[in-house]
C-alpha cells in the first residue's frame, strides 16, 4: 500500500530529514516487496514549490531510496508509491505539482475516460498516466472555480468522484507554502493526524517517525523546541494523541497551526470498489502490509 505522510510546522520553517524507504538488500526481495517511487516535496523560502522524486525498481539502484533528505520547508509531502495505475517513470511518481501546489495520494479511481471528458481542456494539468494526477487537475480547476479556495476545490472534485466514478479509496495530502489540507475517504484505508506540541509527549524530544512497515522515516532536531502537525498514513510513534480521520473528514492546517475539519462526504462513494473488483496490480497495490 502507498504510504501518505504531511507535516506542517508553519509559520516556522524547520530543518527535517526523511527516509523514504528503508530497502533490503537483496535484489530477489526487492523485485516482491519495494515500492515503485519514493517522492519529497516542499518549498523554498522564496515559496517556489520543489518535487524531488523518483521511480524505484528492483533493477534500479538503491542508494536513492536510502539516501537522506535534508531540506527546510514549512510544510511538507512525502510519499512512497505502490504502482496501481501508470507505469514506473517519474512523471507517475508522487508528489505532483500544479499551479504552486504540491499533492500525493494514496487509493484507486477508475474511469478515467470519463473523467478525461468531465476536465475537458484542464486535461492538460496532467502530465502522467495515474488516477492520482487526474484527481490533482480536477482539484485544481474546482479550486479556481471557487475562487482560489483550495478546500473548496477539494471538497467539490470529491464529491463529483463519488458520485460519478468507481472509488476503492480517496485519501490525500495537499499542500502550499504554508498551509496543508488532507481527506480521507471513504473508510477503506487509514489517515493519521497528530497536532505535535513543541518536543512532542515528553517536551524534550526532537520528531522521531518511524512508520511500522519500515517504508518511511522522519527525523527532525529542530521540532523539539517547535510545534508542528503530522498527517500519516499509518501512527509513527507511540505517542497517545494520534487521531484517526474520520470517513469522509477533510482537514485544514492554517498557516498557524490552527487547525479546522469537517465531514464533507457524509455517504459512501455511488460506486464503491473493493479489492476483488480491482485489477490484479491495484489490487496488490492496495492490500495492507
Amino acid at each position: 500500500m502507498c504510504r501518505l505522510f504531511g507535516l506542517s510546522s508553519a509559520p516556522r520553517r524547520t530543518r527535517a530529514t526523511f527516509w523514504l524507504l528503508d530497502a533490503p538488500d537483496s535484489l530477489s526481495r526487492q523485485s516482491r516487496h519495494d515500492p515503485d517511487g519514493t517522492g519529497l516535496g516542499y518549498f523554498t523560502a522564496d515559496g517556489a514549490p520543489r518535487v524531488d522524486k523518483a521511480p524505484i525498481a528492483a533493477y534500479q539502484d538503491r542508494a536513492f531510496a536510502e539516501e537522506a533528505r535534508l531540506v527546510e520547508s514549512a510544510t511538507f509531502v512525502a510519499h512512497v508509491r505502490y504502482a496501481s495505475t501508470g507505469g514506473l517513470d517519474a512523471r507517475n511518481t508522487h508528489p505532483f505539482e500544479q499551479d504552486g501546489r504540491l499533492f500525493a495520494h494514496n487509493g484507486v479511481i477508475e474511469g478515467l475516460d470519463l473523467l478525461d471528458d468531465h476536465l475537458g481542456e484542464d486535461r492538460s494539468l496532467v502530465g502522467g498516466d495515474t488516477d492520482s494526477e487526474h484527481l490533482f487537475a480536477l482539484i485544481t480547476r474546482e479550486t479556481r472555480e471557487n475562487g482560489g479556495d483550495v478546500g473548496a476545490g477539494i471538497r467539490d472534485a470529491a464529491r463529483w468522484v463519488a458520485r460519478h466514478l468507481p472509488v476503492y479509496a480517496l485519501n490525500l495530502v495537499l499542500v502550499t507554502p504554508d498551509r496543508l489540507w488532507a481527506l480521507r475517504y471513504p473508510d477503506t484505508h487509514e489517515l493519521y493526524v497528530l497536532e505535535r506540541p513543541a518536543g512532542g509527549q515528553h517536551g524534550v524530544r526532537h520528531l522521531d517517525h518511524s512508520g511500522g512497515h519500515g517504508r518511511m522515516r522522519v527525523h527532525s532536531t529542530e521540532l523539539a523546541g517547535l510545534p508542528a502537525l503530522v498527517v500519516a498514513s499509518e501512527r509513527m510513534d507511540d505517542h497517545p494523541d494520534w487521531r484517526l480521520m474520520e470517513p469522509g473528514e477533510l482537514l485544514h492546517v492554517g498557516p498557524d497551526l490552527g487547525t479546522a475539519r469537517q465531514v464533507v462526504l457524509t455517504e459512501p462513494p455511488a460506486h464503491q470498489l473493493t479489492l476483488a473488483d480491482l485489477r490484479p496490480d491495484a489490487a496488490a497495490s492496495q492490500k495492507t502490509a
